[in-house]
């Protein structure tokens, strides 16, 4: 890895907004689950774990790959919710992009239909919002 990569990335994680990671993935992970849950009952969860973990998979890959890269894990985002939530939502843009794109891959059977896009787009960024500043109200 050159210097600049290195130089790149340092700016973009810190070890400070490490509970952030905690509480975004849980908020994502929180909305599709919900989402699974009323397409398929509750039971859904222990009788197709593998298809329910399936739906989740794309879009916390997807937000492993942008949330980094947009800096929603920098010493910045660690500050404050004023400055972590413009950033979680800048990172959620092309995070979900990500997510439809892999799960309309031949990779996984979930398809992508453009109601289904709206409704996580939104959900999504809400739960990043109401997750992050709850967080701060809570141990900022």
């Amino acid at each position: 890895m050159s210097t600049s990569e290195e130089s790149f990335l340092a700016r973009r994680i810190d070890a400070s907004a490490g509970p952030l990671v905690v509480v975004d993935v849980l908020a994502l992970a929180a909305v599709l689950t919900i989402g699974v849950i009323n397409h398929n009952g509750v039971e859904y969860l222990s009788t197709a774990p593998v298809a329910w973990l399936l739906t989740l998979v794309p879009f916390l890959l997807g937000w492993a790959v942008a949330a980094p890269l947009i800096g929603a894990y920098s010493a910045g985002a660690a500050e404050s919710s004023k400055a972590a939530i413009p950033l979680a939502i800048r990172a959620w843009v092309p995070a979900s992009i990500i997510g439809f794109a892999v799960r309309a891959s031949p990779l996984f059977s979930g398809g992508f239909q453009l109601s289904f896009g709206v409704v996580i787009f939104l959900t999504g960024a809400v739960a990043l919002i109401v997750g992050r500043w709850l967080f701060f109200k809570l141990f900022g």
